[in-house]
């Protein structure tokens, strides 16, 4: 099997708490061929000692201040080098073996960016939450489904980053990631897999992504109606306000017997155009036979 060098990235500020649990997550996989990159951005806990404590399994590490989470994960990408990317917060863990199913779904023809099925843990690190696989492109996010992709789940390969501009949005704080898979979708479809990869911590407080949701949703939205307005093409703007404006009618229909035969009718006239111009990739599968990884159409 071939094993393309992974670059992971991991993004501290008085992590401690959870650090080393993020750390052994990449560590233990006993990937072959891993760059493992830690920023740290002047811890004053004790995230620096734990560090240090496996610095001699990292490519680089360094600790001083930032201007913040994205910026970390940009410094740690310029350092670099490897074939796919991907970068996991110092509260998440990866699952046993993911890399090596990344490793895997990545020789499949035609796939450069991927997701595997989220799952959550609490704050003693047990699984508690396994998401349904959910399909994607970029007509969710263009019409306000953005509800989430899992960006510790995430792996890219290095050219379709550089396609995208080799950069976060480092002036963001809330929805970089997201603005980068908009940027994803101007060039790549994103593949989707029912095999577990990592884990988001739910924790109980001090929790970025969790404490301050009005602040994500408009950065989020700010980033995709400037999406809509000056990057797609008009065909795809006219199909997604469309769409919304169909959507504001059906909810409005909630509650009325019409609603059903309404969305029927919409469907079948929006389907041919919605399915040329958003094509939603096939999902990726384990085979128990040949006990590989395939691409399926079914979800």
């Amino acid at each position: 099997m071939n094993y393309p060098k992974i670059s992971i990235v991991t993004p501290n500020f008085n992590g401690g708490e959870y650090l080393e649990e993020t750390i052994l997550s990449v560590l233990s996989q006993n990937y072959p061929n891993l760059e493992y990159i830690i920023i740290d951005g002047g811890s004053n806990d004790n995230s620096i000692d734990i560090i240090k404590k496996y610095e001699s399994q990292l490519t680089y590490w360094i600790s001083e201040s930032d201007n913040g989470l994205y910026e970390a994960v940009q410094k740690g990408f310029d350092k670099s080098t490897g074939e796919i990317m991907a970068w996991i917060n110092s509260d998440d863990v990866y699952h046993p073996k993911a890399f090596f199913t990344v490793a895997e779904i990545f020789s499949l023809d035609g796939v450069n960016w991927l997701q595997g099925v989220p799952s959550t843990l609490d704050e003693k690190g047990r699984t508690i939450g396994v998401s349904k696989v959910k399909k994607w492109s970029k007509f969710n996010y263009y019409t306000g489904n953005f509800h989430w992709i899992q960006q510790e789940s995430v792996f890219w390969r290095r050219s379709l980053w550089k396609m995208a501009g080799a950069k976060m949005e480092t002036e963001m704080k809330y929805a970089s990631d997201l603005e980068l898979w908009l940027r994803f979708f101007r060039f790549e479809k994103l593949y989707v897999t029912n095999a577990l990869l990592a884990g988001f911590r739910i924790r109980s407080k001090n929790q970025l992504s969790l404490d301050h949701k009005d602040e994500y949703f408009k950065e989020a939205n700010d980033k995709i109606n400037n999406e809509i307005n000056n990057v797609i093409s008009n065909q795809e703007k006219k199909i997604v306000a469309q769409i919304k404006k169909y959507n504001l009618i059906l909810t409005k229909l909630r509650f009325n017997p019409l609603k059903q035969i309404f969305y029927s009718l919409f469907y079948l006239k929006m389907k041919k155009n919605k399915e040329a111009l958003f094509d939603y990739p096939s999902v990726i599968i384990f085979d128990r036979i040949s006990q590989k990884f395939k691409l399926t159409k079914e979800c």
